[in-house]
């Protein structure tokens, strides 16, 4: 028998090959070459946010450049620390080389990716339980079907293919989880699957979505406390693995989660306030655990009822670590409702972290990773069953409860909704469940009494993944009956393109509140002073959307020149330029009719001594922005006052690097139209001079008078540090694993 031969009738071989045909199955219409019947991810933050970003990486990466800041959107960011960029994600720069060799970036190209990452967290999931339930005759179909739960349940089919790092992030999980159940197999330590388990931690949080990550990390904390415990290893061990593998993922992300931590200290969600973070699932969405799609469009805590069954049957038998992946789901469960449970009340004010960050419905990663877990555990867990009225008894009562909680969960919600459309469909979702039910009771009913027989097995992974399939596959939600080609143009429309060919004079800013709209400014390469990154400065912030609409002084202080609107008449002077639409209606584009330049020579100013006085003073009706600059520290050279003289032209201008010629007769400050953030430092004929906070958050040279040079260069201390101990840690681990394999 040849290789080939033997590797096909390898049990394991058949089941990654089932995962892979039930993926392609699931993401067929993405697949297909027949435009009549393809589909594509829907728009919004998938287009508006990821796409738009991974357009700006592929672009920078493409000339062999590093994107370390973003001038296109937010009035600019440093690219490297919004996380959800994933700049060094390696995976992303997979997709971006293919794209290159494809011939360009394509918003199919994330599509992909996407894909991609659902299969990885399917395998790596069968990987995980296969080897948690290694040497139990279930041990296959067990892990089959908590790779089938976690890849095709509520959760991963719900928005996190549309939220990709939250995907990305999550499908690194059962990694970290196995090399942490291998590393912990014995009473001695296994540095090498710690190892292992700290890498896939590392490229979690290189992935983009910090919460996501942090979940994951307390998870991994927790299994690896549980393990030595359960083999009695002593508490020292315990900290010294804990330890070694935090700074394994630690170092392996650092490039990315340094700059990210001080990005988040200068940015509004670092001032949200404890009724902001606490929003979660209300207590309804419970029902959604067998009556998926009933509170929400989406059920992240959706599994499949074989799937709950066989978590019961886990925990009734006191399968090993059931009890563990118990208390993890129900505690995962209670934090997911966020501030509707008490819990969220304490753990808010004890867990190091959680203060950083809102939507804790996020938490049910956990409750999908436990339930799947537990799945698997049950299925393995039947085969020791030896007394058949135990397992009568068991089907029994999971009969009776199904139909109770099925009929109880529909009246409730008969009960709750006045809407007669609404119990036409709580009636077809509950009919469902009740068919599903029946079917896995008269599966149950043969395979209870004879679990090792192979048809049975295939019959419970077919309804498995029948159900999980048929309420998730094709999700209105997410997806598009268009081809992605058609979803967002790569290319700019008329009103966008009559900006670019501008090239008049200094750069500048748009207000792309609509036209533009989202991150589209980084897809497009045009300076927008909004976007939709959920990192925003607060300085830069608190201006732009102190009036969320017309906002003459954000256009100002920040260099705008055109803006769309939806409206033909603005608060400032303009020429009507161009007329478009976007999906909200007519779209006009403004010319201001006189921008501020993008650096400007003021000689005369007001210091004060914080943000809130430099932002209640630009507030202030009687404030001329073009009178005097707002400093926010005393000015060391003698400012005559009076109009402003002189001339400043911008020679280079560079993402990460401004060159600025600069004549002024008398002593100045120069204002840059560049928010204020670490990282950026200027030089004046060569020698170092300090960069001043002005207007709450840009920024302000002082210039003496003369002809000078002023050069500003974006080059932070944490992306620097935090490249050598990522360099250092991915080397280090490359080369251990090179000589292990050498001396094998």
């Amino acid at each position: 028998m040849t290789r080939l031969h033997r590797l096909a009738k390898n049990d394991d071989f058949q089941a990654v090959a089932a995962l892979i045909l039930v993926w392609l199955l699931f993401f067929w219409r993405l697949f297909t070459p027949v435009a009549a019947d393809q589909a594509s991810l829907k728009q919004g933050d998938f287009s508006g946010q990821f796409v738009a970003f991974g357009a700006y990486q592929y672009e920078r990466l493409s000339r062999g450049e590093l994107p370390l800041w973003n001038p296109y959107n937010n009035g600019g960011l440093p690219f490297i620390a919004d996380t959800q960029a994933a700049v060094f994600y390696p995976p992303r720069w997979i997709t971006i080389g293919l794209s290159a060799l494809a011939g360009g970036w394509r918003y199919n190209a994330l599509q992909l990716e996407m894909t991609a990452h659902v299969l990885l967290f399917t395998l790596l999931m069968y990987g995980f339980a296969r080897r948690l339930t290694l040497g139990n005759e279930l041990s296959r179909p067990a892990a089959l079907a908590a790779a089938l739960i976690i890849g095709y349940g509520g959760y991963t089919a719900g928005y996190p293919p549309l939220q990709l790092a939250v995907l990305e992030a999550a499908a690194w999980l059962p990694l970290t989880l196995l090399g942490i159940l291998e590393a912990t197999r014995g009473r001695r330590v296994a540095p090498r699957f710690l190892a292992l388990a700290g890498c896939a931690l590392g490229l979690s949080w290189l992935a983009g979505h910090p919460q996501t990550s942090w979940f994951a990390s307390y998870l991994a904390a927790a299994y690896l406390a549980y393990r030595c415990y359960s083999h009695r290893v002593g508490w020292r061990a315990f900290v010294l693995r804990l330890a070694l593998l935090g700074l394994i993922a630690f170092g392996a992300s650092a490039v990315t989660l340094l700059p990210g931590i001080e990005y988040l200290l200068h940015t509004t969600r670092e001032g949200l306030d404890f009724a902001a973070k606490g929003n979660g699932f209300p207590f309804r969405d419970i029902a959604q655990l067998i009556l998926p799609g009933s509170v929400s469009q989406w059920s992240p805590l959706y599994v499949g009822l074989p799937a709950l069954f066989f978590a019961a049957v886990a925990v009734v038998s006191r399968a090993r670590e059931s009890r563990f992946w118990l208390v993890v789901a129900f505690v995962a469960l209670l934090h997911s409702l966020g501030a509707n449970s008490a819990l969220y009340y304490a753990s808010y004010n004890l867990i190091p972290g959680l203060r950083f960050f809102r939507g804790q419905e996020r938490a049910a990663l956990l409750v999908a990773i436990s339930l799947a877990v537990l799945a698997a555990l049950g299925i393995a867990a039947i085969s020791n069953w030896s007394n058949q009225a135990h397992r009568k008894r068991a089907l029994r009562y999971w009969f009776r409860i199904t139909a109770l909680l099925v009929i109880a969960a529909f009246g409730l919600f008969l009960a709750w909704h006045a809407d007669a459309d609404k119990w036409s469909e709580l009636f077809e979702i509950a009919a469902r469940s009740a068919l599903i039910a029946a079917v896995l009771y008269a599966i149950l009913r043969a395979f209870l009494r004879q679990p090792q027989r192979t048809v049975l097995q295939l019959a419970l992974i077919l309804l498995i993944a029948f159900e999980l399939l048929t309420v998730n596959i094709d999700h209105p939600a997410n997806f598009d009956s268009v081809p992605a080609s058609e979803q967002l143009a790569m290319t700019p429309p008329p009103l966008v393109q009559a900006v670019l060919d501008d090239q008049e004079g200094q750069p500048f800013r748009v207000d792309g509140f609509r036209g533009l709209r989202d991150n589209l400014g980084s897809l497009y390469g045009l300076m927008d002073m909004r976007g939709i990154s959920p990192l925003f400065l607060k300085g830069p912030a608190a201006i732009i959307y102190r009036d969320y609409v017309n906002n003459p002084l954000a256009w100002e202080l920040f260099a705008v020149k055109y803006v769309f609107s939806g409206a033909k008449s603005l608060a400032a002077p303009t020429e009507l330029v161009g007329r478009g639409t976007d999906r909200d209606g007519p779209v006009y584009l403004h010319r201001l009719a006189d921008p501020r330049p993008f650096a400007l020579l003021y000689h005369d100013a007001d210091v004060v001594d914080s943000d809130a006085w430099a932002l209640e003073l630009i507030a202030d009706p009687r404030y001329h922005a073009r009178d005097k600059i707002v400093a926010q520290r005393p000015v060391s050279l003698a400012l005559s006052g009076g109009p402003t003289r002189g001339s400043v032209d911008i020679t280079t201008f560079k993402p990460e690097e401004i060159v600025l010629q600069v004549n002024t007769p008398q002593n100045a400050i120069l204002s840059i139209s560049l928010p204020h953030y670490p990282g950026w430092a200027a030089s004046l004929n060569g020698e170092a001079v300090e960069i001043i906070r002005a207007y709450a958050g840009l920024s302000a040279v002082e210039i003496p008078a003369g002809r000078h040079t002023l050069s500003l260069k974006f080059a932070p201390a944490t992306y620097t540090l935090g490249l050598s101990l990522s360099l250092g840690v991915w080397l280090g681990l490359t080369l251990l694993s090179l000589l292990a394999f050498w001396r094998r």
